[in-house]
């Protein structure tokens, strides 16, 4: 969508456009606070001060909106964010079955040791790469990995921002 007609949406269409870039209502109320935008650059500027902003709460609230690393997006939903998931999670399209079980297992330890899914800025890598760093990170403080997720997912909040402008 070119940046002209994203500015002529309503608030709630816009509301709706930004909540696919990142599932937090603080988040998107921060950025409407901006709305209508000069260009995509001050769009991402004010994306990242927003981000900033936010609080461990909003964090878990934008990842709530993400499937699980080598989950696919239900069959019947066709929305952007869930494409658009799709497309940064390709690289466990292709995965051996082995791998994706150990990831699928993983997946559910960290979260039932995190309280939330594992967030991981997964375009461009593969489902091997998910797996060695949902190790590494599995061992870490609450604390430290709610900072690691919410960068990753202010990495994937930015993509989605450039794919909802493309």
């Amino acid at each position: 969508m070119k940046l002209e007609i994203f500015n002529r949406l309503t608030p709630a269409q816009a509301k709706e456009e930004l909540f696919k870039c990142c599932g937090s209502t603080t988040w998107v109320n921060l950025m409407m606070q901006e709305f209508p935008f000069d260009s995509v650059l001050k769009v991402k500027e004010t994306a990242e001060k927003a981000w900033l902003v936010c609080k461990e709460n909003d964090f878990l609230e934008a990842f709530t909106h993400h499937p699980k690393i080598g989950e696919k997006p239900s069959a019947n939903k066709t929305n952007h964010s869930d494409k658009w998931a799709a497309q940064e999670q390709s690289g466990v399209d292709k995965a051996q079955l082995s791998l994706l079980n150990e990831l699928a297992e993983l997946n559910q330890a960290y979260a039932s040791k995190y309280g939330f899914i594992y967030i991981v800025c997964a375009t461009g890598k593969s489902a091997g790469e998910m797996l060695h760093l949902l190790k590494e990170r599995i061992n870490n403080s609450i604390e430290k990995e709610i900072a690691i997720a919410a960068a990753e997912q202010n990495k994937i909040t930015h993509l989605r921002i450039d794919k909802l402008f493309s």
